[in-house]
């Protein structure tokens, strides 16, 4: 087992190493918070729009494929470990632990946007797709074209934030493997976790509320 370095490196603006990492938490706590408002609002106008036209919404839910979307919940949620593990490993020191639980953190994000895109295929090959081209084959049409608006917003979104956790690990894989992170200084690792966890939580309430709610 080959151990981190001890290297921690202090901003010249901080008193110490303790200070520093009360910053950065409160500093990637304060951006947590910023982006629960952002998708607060995307859910708020899910839920008005729903109870709008719900039966329109009850259509469209049902051409999403729920399996994808369970096999996708299940991949975050294993990511959300594997995230978690790394963490603990950089904690403790472990390099080469902590590279691999940040290498499958990684593998496992891009197994979830794979798979987003096969379904994002499907909408598309199928004329499910907001625009000029939207075709729908009952009344509800345009409602129904509300629906898929919204989807497309929400989980867009989301993969816009699963992309830029792809490049954070990138980053810690890089300096994890250069050992630049050890017990005495895993805030980076730790933040990193903090974003990840979040995207993972907000996608547990996307596929309850796109795919699951309104079935039978």
């Amino acid at each position: 087992m080959s151990s981190l370095s001890n290297a921690h490196p202090l901003a010249h603006h901080f008193d110490d190493v303790a200070q520093q990492r009360r910053a950065v938490s409160l500093g990637m706590w304060a951006f947590l918070v910023n982006e629960i408002m952002f998708f607060g609002g995307l859910f708020g106008t899910y839920t008005v729009y729903r109870l709008l036209y719900p039966h329109a919404f009850h259509d469209g839910s049902h051409h999403l494929d729920i399996t994808l979307g369970a096999f996708n919940t299940g991949v975050l949620i294993a990511s959300s470990l594997t995230m978690a593990l790394a963490v603990w490993s950089a904690e403790r020191g472990m390099r080469r632990a902590l590279v691999g639980w940040l290498v499958a953190t990684l593998v496992l994000g891009a197994v979830f946007v794979g798979v987003k895109g096969i379904e994002y295929h499907d909408k598309w090959a199928h004329h499910l797709v907001p625009g000029r081209h939207f075709q729908w084959p009952g009344p509800d049409g345009q409602h129904v074209q509300i629906f898929y608006s919204l989807y497309f917003a929400m989980t867009g979104f989301h993969a816009l934030h699963m992309l830029v956790g792809f490049g954070l690990l990138a980053w810690l894989i890089i300096d994890a493997y250069r050992g630049r992170f050890g017990p005495a200084y895993w805030a980076p690792v730790e933040m990193v976790g903090l974003y990840w966890h979040f995207v993972d939580i907000v996608w547990i309430f996307l596929f309850p509320l796109l795919y699951l709610i309104g079935r039978h």
